[in-house]
C-alpha cells in the first residue's frame, strides 16, 4: 500500500497526513476547505476534488472527520469513496480515524462489505501534540488480515497500536478512553482551582503532582496550559462535547449508568455555554473559576 488517501484535513487529519508522506507514501488528499490543504500540496501530497477522486488513485483512504453524519457523507455520497473505488480493487481499505458511533459503525462496515470495500473503525487519542510526533494511540476494530496489510501505515502516525476486535470495537474502545479523558480532566482542573485559591505556585505544583500517582496526561499536558492561559485548541471542546454524546448514547443501549461521564459532560457543557466551544478542553477551567468566584493570577 504505497499509494494512500486522506479525507479531512483539520488539526489532526493535517498531521497525520503529514507523517504518512514523511514515510514515503504518495498521499492524495481532499478536503472541505481546499486552503488547509495548501502546505500538504507543498510537501509532495496530490490534491483531488472529491472524495471518490482520492479513491480512484490508492488502495487505501483514511478518514478523518468530524461526526457520524460526515463519515457518512464521505463514504457513500454521491462523490464519496465508494462512488470511486466501488470494490473493484483488490483490498480496497478505508481506515475511518474518526470519532463516531460503534452502532453506525457496524452499519457502514455491512454496506461496504456487499460492495467489496473493507472498513478498519480506528480512531486516535494523543491530540495535536501526538499527531504532530506520529506517536499516537490507535485503537482499531475490523477485519484482522486489513489491519495487517495496513499497518505500515498506523506505524507512520502512531506509536500504540492495537487490534481490538471486530468492526465497531475501535470506536467501544476510543469511546472508554474518552471517559477517562473527560473525568481526568475535571480533576486537573479542580486541582488547579485549589491550588490557585491557596496561593500555590502553580507550576511547582504541577511539578510535584504529575510525578505522582495523581499524574495524567491531562494534568501533564493541559495544567501548564490552564496556568498560562494559553486555551489554543488541541482539542475543542466542542468536539469533546460531540464525543460524549456518542458515550452516553452508548451507555443508554446497555442501560449503564455513568454518572462520573454525567457530570464531567454537564461541565463541558457549561464550558460551551460560556463561550468556549472552539477553545481547547483545558478551557473547561474556565467553568470552575466562575464557580469558585475567582480567577487566575496570571502573568
Amino acid at each position: 500500500m504505497k499509494n494512500v488517501g486522506y479525507v479531512g484535513l483539520g488539526i489532526m487529519g493535517s498531521a497525520m497526513a503529514k507523517n504518512l508522506l514523511k514515510a514515503g507514501f504518495n498521499v492524495h488528499v481532499w478536503n472541505r476547505t481546499k486552503s488547509k490543504a495548501d502546505d500538504l500540496v507543498k510537501a509532495g501530497a496530490k490534491w483531488c476534488d472529491s472524495p471518490a477522486k482520492v479513491a480512484e488513485h490508492v488502495e487505501v483512504v483514511c478518514v478523518n472527520v468530524t461526526d457520524t453524519p460526515d463519515v457518512e457523507a464521505v463514504i457513500f455520497g454521491p462523490h464519496g469513496i465508494a462512488a470511486g473505488n466501488p470494490g473493484d480493487t483488490a483490498g480496497f481499505v478505508i481506515v475511518d480515524h474518526s470519532t463516531i458511533s460503534p452502532a453506525a459503525t457496524r452499519e457502514f462496515s455491512a454496506r461496504l462489505d456487499k460492495e467489496g470495500i473493507t472498513l478498519l473503525d480506528a480512531p486516535v487519542s494523543g491530540g495535536d501534540v501526538g499527531a504532530r510526533a506520529g506517536t499516537l494511540s490507535i485503537m482499531v476494530g475490523g477485519p484482522l488480515d486489513a489491519f495487517e496489510r495496513c499497518m505500515p501505515l498506523f506505524g507512520a502516525m502512531g506509536k500504540s497500536i492495537a487490534h481490538c476486535g471486530p468492526s465497531g470495537a475501535g470506536q467501544a474502545t476510543k469511546a472508554c478512553n474518552q471517559i477517562l479523558c473527560a473525568a481526568n480532566l475535571v480533576g486537573a482542573c479542580e486541582a488547579m482551582a485549589l491550588a490557585e485559591r491557596e496561593g500555590l505556585d502553580l507550576q511547582k505544583m504541577l511539578a510535584v503532582t504529575t510525578a505522582g500517582a495523581g499524574g495524567s496526561w491531562a494534568l501533564s499536558n493541559l495544567g501548564p496550559q490552564i496556568a498560562s492561559g494559553d486555551m489554543s485548541p488541541g482539542f475543542m471542546i466542542d468536539l469533546i462535547n460531540k464525543d460524549l454524546k456518542i458515550v452516553r448514547r452508548a451507555a443508554e443501549e446497555h442501560q449503564l449508568p455513568l454518572p462520573g461521564l454525567n457530570l464531567a459532560a454537564e461541565l463541558l457543557r457549561a464550558a460551551a455555554r460560556l463561550g468556549h466551544g472552539r477553545d481547547g478542553t483545558q478551557a473547561l477551567s474556565c467553568v470552575f473559576e466562575q464557580l469558585g468566584d475567582f480567577n487566575y493570577k496570571r502573568a
